[in-house]
């Protein structure tokens, strides 16, 4: 097996995809893998990622291993990450896996079969989540992406700048994908099905566009409650009010609840209902900074600071 240990950050310009399509011309096993440099993966996760790929369809052509945050006690911003990744990385995604549906790569603990890694002509050098542009695109061309039961321990940025440079790529990536995507949807459709459109409207536009209204959705409500106040008899601004308050509050309670069911332990549930709506918020910051870079700094990648972190322990190692 041909091990990347890490992403070769030290690419020009802070692009990785960059340094791994160029390694991946020197790749010589039948099978790879990409880890971040912080990544800290179980000790038996190759032998079980050559195990399943000795066991799938040919067509198998990526396993994706769980990601789980390792120091979420360093602060706050950690902890809602910790919760972030759960939700995503233990229930959205082995859903679409289970479902059949084209899945957006996490970015690290990615084992290919290096032979189709080539066919589709490795990563995207353009794209910022070129992790995420891959599963969709090994899903277009027929190839099959499954959720390796392994888990790989990482740093979550411990601190709000950081964090968010990390979520305006990744929230500009997902723009960038979806618009390369959606150029032709009657192909898209014919290539990945109904089903798996709709999940990349969900999983890809959805993380987008919910981020992107999350403030207008506040906005308009707040104006509307603010006029009626003053204007109780305009039947117009009242409906605005109750739409854009029943569309909030089923928005948050909605990621709340999926926080809440990404909590490993009972005591952080109140506090993560009582916080998410603020880290929403946050996103949604990120979202209109991630949009800015899309018309201006398309292909900037701004790297994550890592090594902030007190805690970076294992559990149960």
């Amino acid at each position: 097996m041909a091990d990347f240990s890490h992403k070769f950050s030290t690419a020009k310009k802070g692009t990785p995809k960059k340094a791994c399509n160029y390694a991946l011309r020197f790749a010589r096993g039948d099978f790879l893998v990409v880890y971040d440099a912080e990544d800290r993966p179980e000790p038996d996760q190759l032998r079980k990622a050559v195990k399943r790929f000795r066991e799938a369809p040919p067509e198998t052509a990526c396993l994706q291993a769980r990601l789980s945050i390792d120091n979420a006690d360093d602060s706050w911003i950690a902890r809602m990450f910790a919760l972030d990744y759960a939700v995503w990385f233990k229930a959205l995604l082995p859903g679409l896996d289970s479902l059949g549906v084209p899945m957006p790569l996490g970015g690290t603990s990615n084992h290919f079969r290096t032979s189709i890694l080539r066919a589709v002509g490795g990563w995207d050098p353009f794209n910022v989540t070129e992790d995420a542009d891959l599963g969709i695109r090994l899903a277009q061309l027929g190839y099959g992406i499954s959720m390796l039961d392994s888990t790989t321990f990482e740093e979550a940025p411990v601190r709000l700048g950081s964090w968010l440079k990390q979520r305006s790529r990744w929230l500009k990536g997902y723009m960038q994908t979806w618009l390369v995507h959606m150029r032709d949807p009657a192909a898209l459709t014919r290539r990945v099905g109904w089903r798996g459109v709709l999940a990349m409207q969900l999983f890809l536009g959805g993380a987008v566009w919910s981020a992107l209204f999350n403030p207008v959705l506040w906005l308009v409500f707040v104006v509307s409650c603010v006029c009626l106040r003053s204007h109780g008899d305009l039947r117009a601004v009242e409906m605005l009010a109750r739409i854009s308050g029943l569309g909030l509050l089923a928005a948050n309670v909605l990621l709340s609840g999926l926080a809440i069911s990404g909590a490993r332990r009972k005591m952080v549930l109140v506090w993560c209902a009582l916080c998410f709506t603020f880290y929403w918020v946050l996103i949604s910051v990120a979202a209109y900074r991630g949009l800015w870079q899309l018309v201006f700094k398309p292909f900037y990648w701004e790297k994550t600071a890592h090594g902030q972190g007190r805690s970076h322990d294992i559990p149960g190692s």
